[in-house]
């Protein structure tokens, strides 16, 4: 149920995606000039201090928020153990596209435009499903992402796209190049200096939030 808090709706949803149902966090900020669902990876949920507190920045920015986990409880403790199905890019993207299906009908935020934010093997998922609703996903941003995952949905996706990494990340930065290059729509990649993969360091999670915020509102 989602409730009204101020000026903003928040709560707690429970998405039907297939044969399961998916939690997830909404906030509704009054008049959205947009929704960004949150694809979490590599083991995280939709708890993730890290993307709660981007989430939190857009939230300010006049952005609604959406943070969903992509697997159910009993594949969390599968995955736990076994690590396969957080590279399970088809799986979660099936799923985030279910998602975003039932922000296009259900409206929680109304009609406000839909962007996508993915996190790590998140940011594949968020690409492939961008790629498979391009009417529907109009920006996507990634955080110390792994968008070569996403494959050949690259350069069949619309959305414009901020690829965002930590300048001590250089694996990661050489495989957002290579997944940069392989893109058709508006992109770039941001590195933030002196940030590693979690973006741990004093000042650079903001950084991240501020960019974020800004693509958004100016795409959607």
């Amino acid at each position: 149920m989602i409730t009204r808090d101020g000026g903003s709706r928040g709560g707690v949803v429970t998405v039907s995606v297939g044969e399961v149902g998916l939690a997830g966090d909404v906030v509704v900020p009054a008049e959205p000039r947009g929704v960004v669902l949150f694809a979490h990876g590599s083991g995280s949920s939709r708890h993730s201090p890290r993307n709660v507190a981007v989430a939190r920045a857009l939230n300010a920015g006049g952005l609604g928020t959406v943070l969903i986990d992509l697997l159910t409880p009993a594949e969390d403790e599968v995955d736990a153990v076994t690590a396969e199905l957080r590279f399970d890019i088809g799986l979660l993207a099936d799923r985030l596209a279910g998602v975003v299906d039932w922000l296009a009908s259900e409206r929680p935020a109304g009609t406000a435009p839909v962007g996508l934010f993915g996190a790590s093997t998140g940011a594949a998922a968020a690409l492939v499903a961008a790629a498979r609703r391009p009417d529907l996903v109009r920006a996507v941003v990634s955080r110390g992402g792994r968008p070569d995952l996403a494959g050949a949905a690259l350069g069949q996706v619309r959305a414009p796209t901020l690829l965002l990494v930590g300048g001590l990340d250089e694996q990661v930065i050489d495989l957002n190049q290579e997944a940069l290059n392989q893109l058709t729509a508006p992109a770039e990649l941001r590195v933030i200096p002196g940030a590693t993969h979690l973006f741990e360091e004093p000042g650079t999670l903001e950084q991240v939030a501020e960019a974020a915020r800004d693509w958004f509102q100016d795409q959607l």
